[in-house]
């Protein structure tokens, strides 16, 4: 592989998240992700073996894309948490269809063990940070800031122009300002 360019499994996930960004899952079609790619249907069974994979595959990307949003481990509690709450108002911002792809795969985890699994270790990693944080806040129950947070987040995806709003106001109510 040339440095720079994606391996075809990267190539066919992208192509899925973006599918399922347009289409839903239940849009999500291999003929049509191989299509995208440039290759046979037949041939995208050699980089991934079923669709339930490629789903798997595309919660991965997505938490990936996620975790660039992390709060940074470098700066005091309150403002690593305003530079998380920020990071993710950005995000909802300039990649809403990762919102979109969230959402679907969220529905699906309560159906699909394989993306259960790659959604909860998603948000077990997410929840013990912003624990974390809010422990380091002295907040009288850590759990239930978390918790406010996560839905926070969930339910801006459905409304991703009331992200910088809705995220600004949660971070104005935990001693970031």
């Amino acid at each position: 592989m040339i440095d720079g360019e994606l391996s075809r499994r990267d190539q066919l996930v992208r192509a899925a998240f973006a599918l399922v960004a347009e289409a839903g899952l239940e849009g999500l079609r291999l003929r049509r992700v191989a299509a995208e790619v440039g290759i046979d249907q037949s041939t995208l069974h050699h980089h991934v073996a079923t669709k339930a994979a490629l789903v798997a595959a595309v919660a991965e990307h997505a938490a990936g894309l996620l975790a660039t949003t992390a709060p940074p481990a470098h700066l005091p509690p309150a403002a690593a948490l305003r530079a998380h709450l920020d990071a993710l108002a950005d995000l909802v911002a300039r990649r809403p269809e990762l919102f979109t792809v969230t959402a679907e795969l969220d529905l699906r985890a309560r159906r699909d063990p394989s993306v259960r699994a790659v959604v909860e270790r998603q948000e077990a990693g997410w929840r013990a940070v912003l624990t974390g944080l809010f422990t380091a806040l002295g907040e009288a129950d850590p759990a239930a800031r978390t918790e406010l947070v996560i839905a926070a987040v969930k339910g801006v995806r459905l409304v991703p122009d009331l992200a910088p709003l809705v995220l600004a106001q949660l971070g104005a109510t935990d001693r970031t300002g």
